[in-house]
C-alpha cells in the first residue's frame, strides 16, 4: 500500500473535486503531508484520511468553513456540541423560509388557475378574509405610465422587488365610484401575504364584495364599474368603500395582451 497519496488520489477516493482540497489547503483546513518543492505536486498520507471524511460529513450538514477550522483548532466535544446546536438552529429557520416559498408558490398557481379558469364578465358576490395591504394615498390616471407610482410605493415602504408580482392593485374613490366618475384613481395598493413583513400595513376588514372579471387591464374597468353599479342599483345595495382593482394576469406573467385579466370588487352592505 502507498504511505503517500497524490492530490488526484485523495480526490478519486472521497469524490471531493482537486479545486476544493487545493483551497482547503490554501486556508489551512487541510495541508498536505507533503509538496515537492520541483513541481509543487502535493502528497497526503492516511493520516489525512479521518479528518478529511470530517470536513466532509461537517460540510454535509452545512457547516461554515470559518467554524471548521475553529473546531480543528480546538477539536473538543462541547465546541462540536455548541456547532451541531447552531447549525440545527439555522437548518431549522432555513425550513421555515422554504415553507412561505412554498406557500407562496402554491397561492400563486392557485391565482394564476382561478384567473383563468373562472367566468369573465360575470358578476358575482364574493366574501373575502381580511387583507393586510401597503396603501400608498396617490392619484394615478389609466393613461398614465403605473410604474411610477409602484416605485414610489417601494421606497415609501422600504419593499424588496422581489415580492411584489401579481399583488399591486388600484383603487377608484368611493366618492367618484358613486359619482361615475372611473377616469382617475385616488390610491395605489400591495397586497401583502404571509413572510411579507411591511410596518404600516393598512388592515382592510373582512367584507362582502361584488367582484366582476374581464379581459383586459385598467383602461378597460370603466365599462365594468357601471355594470356593478347598475346590479347594485337592481338588488338595492350599498356600496361601502373604494374599490380594489387587481390585474390578476398581465406583462409580468404573459407577453400576449390578449390573456390579460383584470378583478374589480366592490365592498357592498345589503
Amino acid at each position: 500500500m502507498k504511505e503517500l497519496f497524490t492530490i488526484g488520489d485523495l480526490s478519486k477516493l472521497f469524490q471531493v473535486k482537486i479545486s476544493t482540497l487545493r483551497y482547503y489547503d490554501d486556508i489551512g483546513l487541510l495541508k498536505p503531508e507533503y509538496v515537492d518543492e520541483k513541481n509543487n505536486y502535493r502528497y497526503y498520507s492516511t493520516q489525512h484520511f479521518e479528518r478529511l471524511s470530517t470536513i466532509k460529513y461537517l460540510r454535509a450538514l452545512g457547516l461554515p468553513i470559518n467554524d471548521l477550522l475553529e473546531f480543528f483548532d480546538y477539536r473538543d466535544t462541547d465546541r462540536l456540541i455548541e456547532m451541531l446546536k447552531k447549525q440545527q438552529i439555522e437548518v431549522a429557520n432555513k425550513i421555515r423560509e422554504l415553507e412561505l416559498v412554498d406557500k407562496k408558490i402554491k397561492r400563486r398557481l392557485d391565482q394564476i388557475d382561478d384567473a383563468i379558469n373562472k367566468p369573465l364578465g360575470t358578476i358575482a358576490e364574493v366574501k373575502l378574509p381580511k387583507l393586510r395591504v401597503a396603501h400608498l394615498i396617490r392619484e394615478y390616471r389609466p393613461d398614465e405610465d403605473i410604474e411610477y407610482p409602484i416605485a414610489e410605493l417601494r421606497k415609501n415602504f422600504n419593499i424588496e422587488g422581489s415580492i411584489f408580482l401579481g399583488k399591486i392593485g388600484i383603487s377608484v374613490a368611493l366618492q367618484d365610484i358613486q359619482s361615475n366618475k372611473f377616469d382617475r384613481y385616488n390610491s395605489i395598493f400591495m397586497i401583502l401575504e404571509e413572510g411579507d413583513i411591511i410596518p404600516k400595513a393598512v388592515i382592510i376588514p373582512s367584507r362582502e364584495y361584488l367582484r366582476v372579471r374581464f379581459r383586459g387591464t385598467h383602461a378597460n374597468a370603466f365599462l365594468f364599474y357601471e355594470k356593478l353599479l347598475l346590479y347594485s342599483r337592481e338588488h338595492h345595495y350599498n356600496i361601502l368603500d373604494d374599490s380594489i382593482e387587481v390585474t390578476l394576469i398581465d406583462y409580468g406573467i404573459t407577453n400576449s395582451v390578449e390573456k390579460y385579466v383584470t378583478e374589480i370588487l366592490l365592498p357592498f352592505s345589503r
